[in-house]
């Protein structure tokens, strides 16, 4: 016979098991791990390779059903409204990074895009009018994946928009919401856009649900992205793709202007938001997925060491420090196939200055010119 004291034993043990086995299941990597699983013996799932898409759910492949648009001769006075909601709509998109994909096979894919990045539906009148602002220094490599999905996915929308790349010059330290703040400037210059969205270049959509659509508030539309297990980080996030009206931007003074280096400026769009009267709105978690296309920390984009302080003082500059105190410089605006392009010199801490400072001349050679010129108006003078 077992004693008492075994029986005891025993229960311990199998006590002590289970407190293990739920402390494991409560991190997010043993859940994934088990769900995976459970997926495995459950029928109706079907478990997605890199290259897949998922069979019999319209969808799928994001450029489904676009392939029958066709080129309008002209969008005249009787061209009808779109519908409200747009029937090419279907739900989740599966997203992957195709080896070897170029510019060239996106424009392929999108030839109702027009020189800039511009597109309106072809057979109705576009009810809302949208705007993309890309920040961007040095990922290429990146905004073509980007690309590839993007457009399909607001051609689905039956969205008039067009897509604003905004490059920084120079090689000082990276500066996004500056950026943003230009684009926003350059943007408004070329239309009179309904919305803005402002867009990181490593975030793909991955539900068409997602409306690129402005609310009655500023709205936070990257709620779920894989990096952070399809959660909101904290409450307050603004990161990632956010979309306002020009109304709005401008309640809000715009964008920080003076956070040189990553992070602390989503925290701080996001207190201005609630300090100029809005909330944020969000979609909801099954809508609002992203998948970020992987990277290292970009060189010139260090972590800002000064960002806590900053943040602790956004009630007395937001208003001090945004649109009204924006200074750049256009260097160069390309309208290219699937974008526009568009170059800025945004300064340093310091201010704005060229973003190249050409070599100073040698001595001789400002010697000589002096020279040169003492002479001619010496001559100038007898006669």
């Amino acid at each position: 016979m077992v004693s008492i004291h075994s029986k005891w034993r025993y229960l311990f043990m199998f006590l002590g098991i289970q407190l293990v086995v739920m402390a494991l299941l409560s991190r997010d990597g043993y859940q994934k791990r088990v769900s995976y699983f459970i997926r495995i013996f459950r029928k109706p799932d079907i478990l997605l390779g890199r290259n897949d898409t998922i069979p019999g759910i319209p969808g799928g492949d994001v450029y489904a059903d676009l392939l029958h648009l066709s080129k309008s001769p002209s969008h005249g006075d009787d061209m009808p409204y779109c519908p409200k909601t747009s029937p090419l709509i279907s739900g989740p998109i599966h997203v992957t990074c195709p080896s070897g994909l170029t510019l060239k096979e996106v424009q392929r894919k999108n030839p109702l895009v027009v020189r800039g990045g511009r597109y309106r539906p072809p057979d109705c009148e576009a009810r809302h009018r949208t705007a993309i602002v890309i920040p961007h220094r040095h990922r290429e490599h990146h905004f073509k994946f980007l690309l590839y999905y993007l457009h399909p996915f607001l051609q689905r929308q039956q969205l008039q928009y067009g897509i604003y790349i905004i490059q920084q010059a120079g090689n000082y330290t990276f500066n996004r919401a500056k950026l943003m703040n230009a684009g926003f400037r350059e943007a408004m210059r070329e239309e009179d856009w309904d919305c803005l969205f402002f867009h990181d270049v490593d975030l793909i959509p991955e539900d068409d649900r997602n409306t690129y659509i402005c609310d009655s508030n500023p709205k936070h539309a990257a709620i779920a992205i894989d990096k952070f297990g399809y959660k909101l980080p904290y409450k307050m996030y603004f990161g990632g793709v956010s979309a306002l009206t020009p109304t709005h931007y401008l309640k809000m003074n715009g964008f920080p202007n003076n956070y040189w280096g990553w992070g602390g400026e989503d925290d701080d769009i996001g207190v201005r938001v609630s300090l100029a009267g809005m909330y944020i709105t969000r979609p909801s978690l099954k809508i609002g997925r992203y998948k970020m296309i992987k990277h290292k920390l970009d060189k010139g984009n260090d972590v800002n060491p000064k960002r806590f302080n900053m943040l602790a003082k956004t009630r007395q500059t937001w208003k001090l420090d945004g649109m009204n105190t924006l200074e750049y410089k256009t260097i160069s605006r390309e309208y290219l196939p699937l974008y526009t392009n568009i170059t800025v010199d945004i300064g340093t801490e310091a201010g704005l200055h060229p973003a190249t400072v050409p070599a100073p001349e040698k001595p001789a050679a400002n010697m000589h010119v002096a020279m040169k010129t003492s002479a001619k108006l010496k001559d100038d003078s007898r006669e």
